[in-house]
């Protein structure tokens, strides 16, 4: 049973006030795939999560755009006391171990490296790694459709 399946009819759920479905959706993928995607957040299509979503955790209110690849071991919600949530656009690759915590905006086509913490926005077409997460170089459209492009749509 694929995670994002059971995601995507959990949050059907959720937008018709099914409530005890969804959250029957999100203790399944619990369970099954040792995640958290809650039936609440909004994933857009396309989007993929590396080895069916092993140890990812989303927050509730999150927003991940379409044609994103989430690698396993992966965190999306809120810094300390804070109230705003991560945004992902389109088109964004998330490596493994990756920590994105706050009111952030990650832009679409970056790419961002194993076990980076990003705890600002990153703009469109970066590429970003370390902790915290510093941009170390910039994908142009010639580097996106030669080296980039199969990775993140």
């Amino acid at each position: 049973m694929k995670h994002l399946f059971v995601y995507r009819i959990g949050h059907w759920a959720h937008k018709r006030k099914l409530r005890m479905l969804a959250r029957i959706c999100d203790i399944i993928n619990y369970f099954i795939h040792n995640s958290y995607i809650p039936s609440s957040c909004e994933i857009g299509e396309n989007t993929k999560l590396a080895y069916h979503g092993i140890g990812v955790v989303i927050h509730s209110r999150a927003v991940i755009g379409a044609n994103c690849i989430i690698g396993q071991g992966i965190t999306i919600g809120r810094k300390g006391g804070g109230y705003g949530v991560p945004v992902i656009e389109d088109n964004v690759y998330i490596g493994p171990g990756v920590r994105i915590l706050g009111d952030i905006k990650i832009g679409h086509h970056s790419v961002i490296g194993a076990n980076a913490v990003v705890l600002q926005d990153i703009d469109s077409y970066s590429i970003v790694a370390g902790i915290p997460a510093k941009v170390i170089d910039r994908i142009t459209n010639e580097t996106y459709n030669q080296k980039y492009k199969e990775y993140i749509g």
